[in-house]
């Protein structure tokens, strides 16, 4: 999957000029990524520029040939039409990462996987399935959303040393391991530092391996957001905590990790009067939803129902995403998550008329 993502999805077409992107208004090309379960049943969808649905079908073939993909209609609308007359309840909250994003969360490599080929299926352990068995667990009248926003990343960090410069998430993991190793630095006859790895503690060395091999990967402008969706005599609130618990499989205690932030709720009761508020919360995050809007207008930052909606991109490299999101293995087999049995081939060439 990682093989996929670089080859891909990392597009900068059209933006690599400022006559294009000032001048001609261009942006960015984005994909959303998405992990649906409706009623218990497991879907894996992309969601792409129709000029680009040959690049990815291709891709997809070269790393997964024994794949099937289908073109389909957008599950949402279905639901969208049926929210406004049937009763129907939503959860929704998005992610954002819990220290700076050029610290990389728990990744496949981190699982040991990218060793495991001698290994048994049993033996191996794949950080996915969690959020498979949690998708898994809903029943009739109930569906869970999961989306992953990707674009290629940009220099966006702020440049050391001046007032509007800016650089690659490359060059501030550089500055960043430059900074853990000053602090065990030591200092020369001529009262010059020089770095000494030894004195580095072992916690140090591994963030540091870490950091160093997040830099050798291509960067991501991410985003990422859930909902559960249920007819209100079907909603279950458990499912709330699971949705918020899904990926926590990939924090680290010594690197990042995710963290809800923008939830359809308040913490308090007199904050919403007669559920005004957090209905136009919930409207505005299933609409950011089906218009797979996160990075501009109108779903970017913004004021609604008087609650701050803070919608900052962050960097997850192409290890990352493919940790989060790839198609499982064996070791996913779980009682709703079914893999086709047979492959759609044409006939072969030699074939007697």
């Amino acid at each position: 999957m990682e093989l996929f993502i670089v080859n891909a999805l990392y597009q900068t077409f059209g933006t690599n000029t400022w006559v294009k992107k000032y001048w001609e208004g261009r942006v960015r090309t984005w994909f959303s990524l998405e992990i649906v379960s409706i009623e218990g049943k497991v879907y894996f969808f992309i969601r792409t520029p129709s000029w680009l649905k040959n690049l990815i079908e291709s891709q997809i073939y070269a790393q997964y040939p024994r794949a099937e993909v289908s073109e389909v209609d957008d599950y949402t609308e279905d639901l969208a039409a049926r929210l406004e007359t049937e009763e129907w309840d939503m959860f929704g909250l998005e992610f954002k990462l819990s220290k700076d994003d050029i610290y990389p969360i728990k990744t496949y490599i981190d699982y040991g996987l990218d060793k495991s080929t001698n290994l048994e299926e049993e033996f191996k352990i794949d950080p996915i399935t969690p959020m498979l068995e949690y998708m898994g667990s809903v029943g009739p009248g109930e569906q869970v959303w999961l989306q992953i926003l990707v674009r290629a990343a940009s220099d966006r960090f702020p440049k050391p040393g001046t007032w509007f410069g800016m650089q690659s998430w490359m060059k501030a993991t550089e500055d960043e391991i430059k900074k853990i190793m000053d602090k065990y630095a030591i200092t020369n006859d001529k009262g010059k530092k020089i770095s000494d790895p030894a004195k580095v503690p072992k916690g140090e060395q591994d963030k540091i391996a870490s950091l160093t091999r997040s830099m050798d990967k291509l960067g991501y402008d991410c985003g990422i957001r859930g909902l559960y969706i249920a007819k209100k005599s079907n909603f279950n609130g458990v499912h709330n905590i699971g949705l918020m618990s899904s990926i926590k499989q990939y924090n680290s205690q010594n690197l990042n990790g995710f963290k809800p932030t923008n939830v359809t709720s308040f913490d308090y009761p007199w904050q919403d009067y007669k559920n005004r508020r957090v209905n136009k919360l919930k409207k505005e995050m299933f609409d950011a939803y089906r218009m797979r809007s996160f990075f501009y207008m109108p779903h970017a930052s913004k004021l609604v129902a008087r609650k701050s909606i803070k919608r900052t991109p962050f960097i997850l490299n192409s290890e990352e995403l493919a940790t989060i999101y790839h198609f499982p293995g064996q070791v996913a087999e779980t009682p709703t998550f079914k893999r086709i049995e047979s492959k759609k081939a044409e006939p072969p060439a030699n074939l007697p008329m």
